[in-house]
C-alpha cells in the first residue's frame, strides 16, 4: 500500500508547529504498514495535486497566507480536480479561509480566494488566543485545541464543529459552529496541532483515505498511548461535562 501526502508551503504556513500534523499522520499510516512518501511544495513550485493523496496546509501569519494565496492561485483549478476525485484536503489556522470567496484584510483590501465554498472572512486588529473545547458530530468526544485569531468568518453552511464550549466559532463568538467540511474537504482554524492534540481525528482521515484508495477499512488503527494520554489530560485540563455522541 502506497500513497502521497502533499504538504504545502510548510516553510511559511507552519505556525504553531503544524508540520507536526503531517508528520502524525505519517507516523500512524507506516504503523499500518503502508509507504508514505511527503511531498512539500514552496511558494514557486507548481504542485503535483494529481498524484496527490492528501492535502494540508497549515496556519501562517496574515502576510504569508496572503502569499500562499497568491502562490495557490494559478493552480485553483488543478486542486479542484484532486478534490472532485476525492482526495482528502485538510486546511487548518488561516489556511481555512483560502478556501472560501474572499478575505478582506484589515486595511480594507479584498483578497479574492479559491472560491470552493461562498463564506467570506473579515481580519480585525484585534486578536484573540484561547484554548478551545468543541464538539463534531464527526468525532467522539470532545475537540481540543488552540486558536489565535484576529478575522471573523460569516457564511459557512456546512461548519465541521457543530459547537465550541470553549474558545471561538467561526463567526468569533462562542456556543457557535466552527471550521468547514464539504465531502473530503476539512478545515479548522484549531491549530495545536490539532491532529496531534485528537488522535480521533487522526483516525477518522485515515479511514477517509483508505476509502479514496479502495483498501479494506482497517478492524483498528494503531494505538499510540502517549497521545491518547497527551487528549485525555488536555480534557481533564479544559474541564467541563462530555459533550453529545462521546
Amino acid at each position: 500500500m502506497e500513497l502521497t501526502i502533499l504538504h504545502l508551503y510548510p516553510d511559511c504556513m507552519s505556525l504553531y508547529g503544524e508540520y507536526a500534523n503531517v508528520a502524525v499522520l505519517r507516523r500512524h499510516l507506516e504503523a499500518m504498514g503502508v509507504s508514505v512518501t511527503v511531498d512539500t511544495t514552496l511558494f514557486e513550485d507548481t504542485p503535483d495535486f494529481a498524484h496527490a493523496d492528501f492535502i494540508y496546509m497549515g496556519a501562517g501569519t496574515e502576510r504569508t497566507q496572503k502569499a500562499a494565496l497568491t502562490a495557490l492561485l494559478p493552480h485553483k483549478e488543478a486542486l479542484r480536480a484532486a478534490i472532485d476525485r476525492g482526495a482528502v484536503v485538510l486546511f487548518t489556522g488561516n489556511a481555512m479561509e483560502l478556501l472560501g470567496a474572499s478575505v478582506t484584510d484589515a486595511a480594507g483590501r479584498v483578497w479574492p480566494c479559491l472560491a470552493f465554498a461562498d463564506f467570506t472572512t473579515e481580519e480585525h486588529d484585534s486578536r484573540e488566543p484561547v484554548d478551545v473545547l468543541a464538539c463534531s458530530d464527526l468525532l467522539p468526544g470532545w475537540v481540543v485545541g488552540f486558536m489565535n485569531k484576529c478575522s471573523e468568518t460569516h457564511g459557512v453552511d456546512t461548519p465541521l464543529i457543530q459547537h465550541v464550549e470553549q474558545g471561538v466559532g467561526n463567526e468569533g463568538n462562542a456556543a457557535e459552529p466552527e471550521g468547514y467540511v464539504s465531502g473530503n474537504v476539512f478545515a479548522t482554524h484549531i491549530t495545536g496541532p490539532v491532529l496531534v492534540k485528537n488522535p480521533d481525528f487522526t483516525d477518522f482521515l485515515i479511514r477517509r483515505i483508505f476509502e479514496l484508495k479502495g483498501w479494506p477499512a482497517p478492524e483498528a488503527l494503531p494505538a499510540l498511548p502517549y497521545e491518547r494520554e497527551a487528549y485525555e489530560a488536555t480534557v481533564r485540563g479544559l474541564a467541563g461535562p462530555r459533550c453529545a455522541g462521546g
